[in-house]
């Protein structure tokens, strides 16, 4: 197969998280013949703040007044960058864009700017913003067992103050930690779990667009999409999933979600990897 046919998956993270996250399931789509990129959104991977505060002791202190490199990063300047990979991307041939978690609303606002690099989009358990802005999802019926309080404790600085958000992941407390785990890896071990944690960086931005940044039919419309729903999600629980396909459908009904299932919590498909790269695997051949 020319190497032009060959899809390029490009995976973009969640809040809080990076390219690195991505390594096991790069692995597990490399050995069976797929290429792929990770994208670093702008403020993430190298370009993240990590301060000697959030270091061992910590400086708490410290810690909440720091001044973080992703203060002022929109929505827009994460577009514009996703975009720019796309168009790199494109020109190997088609496109994959995979989603997971925050990174969904990214992906949607590129897709809606720029529907002709991507041959394909898939959500992860991702935000696909339709009827309501992302942030408003949070006050709906199916995010009623989701408690944004649980992890406040582990909140660093005041949000309005910093112009970010900021989360001490390398906190002790066992109630946030127990949160933590509740939340993203209840199904792994604490070894995995706290693995996981310390690839988390400690700062993320506040925008999480508005109504022009929802799914247009359109251009966003126009692209093949598939949805896979994580069974066991806790941080986006299954019936928010299932809002969200149902939106998407209405939306374009003549281009309805291909929806896929997968076991497991909001962090086990990157943990153990190799169901999700096979179903990826799947979704390529028609890209081919």
């Amino acid at each position: 197969m020319s190497r032009q046919m060959q899809p390029t998956f490009v995976l973009v993270h969640g809040a809080f998280s990076n390219s690195f996250a991505f390594a096991p399931l790069q692995a597990e789509l490399g050995l069976l013949g797929h290429r792929s990129v990770a994208v670093d959104l702008p403020g993430h991977g190298f370009q993240a703040t990590y301060t000697r505060a959030y270091q061992t002791p910590q400086d708490l202190e410290g810690l909440a007044a720091a001044p973080g490199s992703i203060k002022g990063l929109t929505l827009a300047d994460n577009a514009a960058h996703l975009i720019s990979t796309l168009e790199r991307a494109k020109q190997n041939g088609p496109v994959i864009l995979v989603s997971h978690s925050r990174g969904g609303i990214t992906a949607t606002a590129a897709a809606n700017i720029r529907p002709d690099l991507i041959d394909r989009i898939v959500y992860v358990s991702a935000w696909c913003p339709v009827d309501l802005d992302a942030g408003a999802y949070y006050a709906e019926p199916e995010m009623a067992t989701v408690d944004p309080a649980a992890f406040a404790s582990a909140l660093a600085g005041n949000p309005a103050e910093l112009g970010l958000l900021r989360v001490n992941f390398r906190t002790a407390d066992p109630a946030a930690l127990a949160a933590f785990k509740a939340a993203f890896l209840a199904d792994g071990t604490d070894e995995q779990f706290l693995t996981f944690l310390n690839t988390f960086q400690p700062d993320e931005n506040l925008d999480f667009g508005t109504s022009s940044d929802r799914a247009r039919a359109e251009t966003w419309g126009r692209i093949p999409k598939t949805y896979v729903r994580l069974a066991d999600d806790t941080s986006l629980p299954l019936a928010l999933q299932d809002r969200l396909i149902r939106e998407g459908n209405a939306l374009t009904p003549d281009n309805p979600y291909d929806v896929r299932t997968l076991e497991g919590s909001h962090l086990k498909w990157l943990v153990d990897p190799a169901p999700a790269a096979r179903l990826l695997g799947e979704l390529a051949a028609p890209a081919r």
